[in-house]
């Protein structure tokens, strides 16, 4: 037991502070897309030819970033000739309508926080569901990380619950196979209202890889409403903690 003591006083505290001054990435993080204005040559397609998720067009002879089909594979990055497209180390990404999670040369429009009545509601206490819906496995451990102790959801008042009659809302994952979506639908009718739908990764927000197969439903918009869209394949701990804090108005709009 001294043992113990000793080992626990040594290693002091470990919960990282929130939101971090400095954070943790990894060396080969690649975070939100910045795209230069001005910068692409005209009717060049390199990076719309080179996406494996066609995430990427070009408006107005410029490219514009779809996050919820992104898998932040860096390809585009390379391939781009004039360097217009690039991965910063910024992990705020979570958007609140599927329009938003378009990236522009204009920039980028964060998550807002849910209606007045609904964070009176969930502002200081938020169970959630999660349910993993064809997921890879990648998403749903970026979503359990959430629970250790360096970052320590609980502190915010989040906490996931075992059942959707416990739970304000459900975190989803995956890309809805078909043979999944009817107990998607009854989990969801089982939240007593009112309540919220997260939609956590490319699968879960478009189908990510496995978009247009006729086996899944291409992300949960196509089953049930959302109310927030955390991008990423996977997303990071921290993209998606960002996300449920912006969502619950405990972040300014601008981080």
């Amino acid at each position: 037991m001294l043992d113990l003591l000793r080992t626990r006083i040594r290693q002091g505290f470990r919960t990282a502070p929130f939101p971090p001054v400095d954070p943790p990435l990894p060396e080969r993080y690649r975070g939100l897309p910045v795209i230069a204005r001005g910068a692409c040559r005209d009717g060049c397609q390199a990076c719309v030819e080179t996406c494996p998720t066609q995430a990427i067009t070009i408006r107005d002879g410029e490219p514009a970033l779809d996050l919820g089909r992104c898998l932040f594979c860096g390809e585009c990055e390379a391939a781009c000739p004039e360097g217009a497209i690039r991965f910063s180390r910024d992990y705020r990404m979570a958007a609140s309508t599927r329009e938003d999670l378009v990236v522009t040369p204009d920039g980028y429009t964060l998550a807002r926080p849910l209606q007045e009545a609904m964070r009176r509601i969930f502002g200081r206490s938020l169970r959630l569901r999660q349910v993993s819906a064809g997921g890879s496995g990648a998403e749903e451990a970026d979503v359990n990380v959430l629970n250790t102790v360096v970052f320590d959801l609980a502190r915010f008042g989040v906490q996931f619950v075992a059942s959707p009659r416990h739970a304000d809302g459900l975190l989803v994952t995956g890309p809805i196979p078909q043979n999944m979506r009817r107990a998607l639908e009854l989990t969801y009718e089982a939240v007593p209202p009112p309540k919220i739908v997260i939609a956590v990764g490319a699968s879960a927000i478009s189908g990510g890889p496995w978009r247009g197969n006729p086996e899944v439903c291409d992300g949960v918009g196509s089953v049930l409403p959302v109310d927030l869209f955390i991008p990423g394949f996977p997303p990071h701990p921290l993209t998606i903690l960002d996300g449920l804090l912006r969502l619950l108005g405990r972040l300014e709009q601008e981080g």
